[in-house]
């Protein structure tokens, strides 16, 4: 992945094209959003950004391409409840701490995480992955 601080315009289309991605103006723009800014955005977040920019993208696009990412696999979804869903451009293996009070998400390292004691799968079937979200509040 690409350091933070070199997300251009250009080097978006070079992104979304390695993953099989036509680089329109407005998917170069919903990416940049994500990936300017290296955050847990949500659809409507994106979309705020986007539009301060060209105002003309609508819900609908940014939806489709955000569906059209996780597709591709340029982003993860994080669903921290049935309402709050947050893009993630670190595709990298790791979890999330969300505080409930404030509704920011960050990341948490793999490698700070053990997990054992899993369920046996059932027959023919394969781990893909384990998504690790550990919700925090203030103390009253």
């Amino acid at each position: 992945m690409m350091n933070a601080m070199h997300y251009t315009r250009d080097n978006m289309a070079e992104l979304l094209r390695s993953h099989d991605i036509n680089p329109t103006h407005q998917r170069i723009e919903i990416a940049h959003a994500l990936f300017s800014r290296q955050e847990h955005l949500s659809a409507d977040q994106v979309m705020a950004i986007v539009n301060t920019r060209h105002s003309e993208t609508s819900k609908a696009t940014v939806y489709n391409t955000l569906r059209l990412f996780l597709d591709k696999g340029l982003v993860r979804e994080v669903i921290v409840d049935p309402t709050k869903v947050f893009f993630d451009p670190n595709t990298s293996p790791h979890h999330h701490l969300y505080e409930i009070d404030t509704g920011r998400l960050s990341d948490i390292d793999a490698g700070q995480v053990r997990i054992s004691g899993l369920p046996p799968l059932p027959a023919g079937m394969v781990t893909e992955g384990i998504d690790l979200i550990v919700r925090v509040r203030r103390k009253a």
